[in-house]
């Protein structure tokens, strides 16, 4: 029944699991937010975040070490970014297309390598819950916020280290400007394409360390196309916060508490169509997307390619 949802051991267990669930989207969007800030859109970050979901889970299966799977999922993002930098800002590609190119290659390599390499569903080890002391023993409190993992607490952690790049830093301003406006920052001796490559590179590994929480920390299990659609929202939610780091911090909650909400849902057996529950998150996405867009302003120069001497 509906009134199941509101037992405090239900409740406790929606805000913990959306904490969780949020990691993967703060990893990309905070990524895709430097990008955009810089001017690039990457709507490769799906097929970055497959690549990097099954490198790490590869990786780990074959070692059982979690710390190189994890590295290898920043290897992974760093070809990728590199990749996605040199098709946006050295090709000067359209940027849309590009990027529906790099997710369809993440995509169908993610595929193939997972039926050649691994062939069937196995599981790993992945990180487990780490309880900070004293600060998990708070009732209510500590099972939301203080026992997590490792991957949960630095997907958190990146958001004011994020803010603080981007507005506390001569390399956040350099950022901004080669967003806003591109030829007065190359007139001020800010190189614009090594800025470009840089963001987008970092926004590749972010993407594939978005992916590796996945695989190695929440579910622990490598599926074909595991993110479903999960790259395209973290993308949304950098338009829904405005690209600013704080504003992509408070999608991501309402986002995963509602994936949150729709998993309970279905735990409950709650007598709400499945396929409804599911969709839950893909309506939010387009609601909130009419909502927001139309009130924000992106920076000047997304999308656009830069050629000194324009």
């Amino acid at each position: 029944m509906i009134a199941d949802l509101f037992t405090a051991q239900v409740i406790i267990g929606i805000l913990a699991s959306g904490i969780r669930l949020a990691t993967p989207y703060l990893y990309a969007s905070i990524g895709e937010t430097f990008g955009q800030r810089s001017g690039v859109l990457n709507l490769g970050v799906e097929g970055q975040m497959l690549l990097g979901a099954f490198g790490a889970f590869f990786v780990t299966l074959t070692t059982g070490n979690l710390w190189l799977g994890l590295l290898a999922a920043v290897i992974i993002g760093l070809v990728m970014g590199l990749l996605m930098a040199f098709i946006s800002v050295t090709l000067q590609a359209q940027q849309g297309i590009s990027g529906i190119g790099v997710y369809l290659f993440g995509l169908g390599l993610s595929d193939l390598l997972f039926q050649k390499l691994v062939g069937t569903v196995e599981t790993v080890s992945g990180f487990r819950p780490v309880h900070i002391p004293f600060l998990s023993d708070i009732p209510v409190l500590g099972e939301i916020f203080f026992s997590q993992n490792l991957m949960v607490y630095g997907a958190f952690a990146l958001v004011p280290i994020a803010w603080f790049v981007l507005n506390k830093t001569t390399l956040g301003l350099k950022i901004r400007a080669v967003g806003e406006n591109p030829q007065a920052a190359d007139s001020l001796g800010v190189s614009v394409n090594r800025v470009r490559y840089f963001t987008v590179t970092l926004g590749g590994i972010l993407a594939s360390i978005a992916g590796a929480s996945l695989s190695i920390a929440l579910l622990n299990v490598f599926q074909q196309n595991m993110t479903s659609g999960l790259g395209f929202i973290a993308v949304a939610l950098v338009y829904f916060g405005a690209w600013r780091p704080l504003g992509v911090l408070a999608g991501a909650l309402l986002f995963s508490l509602v994936n949150a909400l729709q998993l309970w849902i279905q735990v409950l057996s709650i007598p709400i169509p499945p396929d409804f529950a599911v969709m839950m998150p893909y309506v939010l996405t387009i609601v909130a997307l009419v909502l927001t867009v139309s009130r924000v302003r992106p920076p000047s120069a997304l999308t656009k390619v830069y050629e000194r001497g324009e």
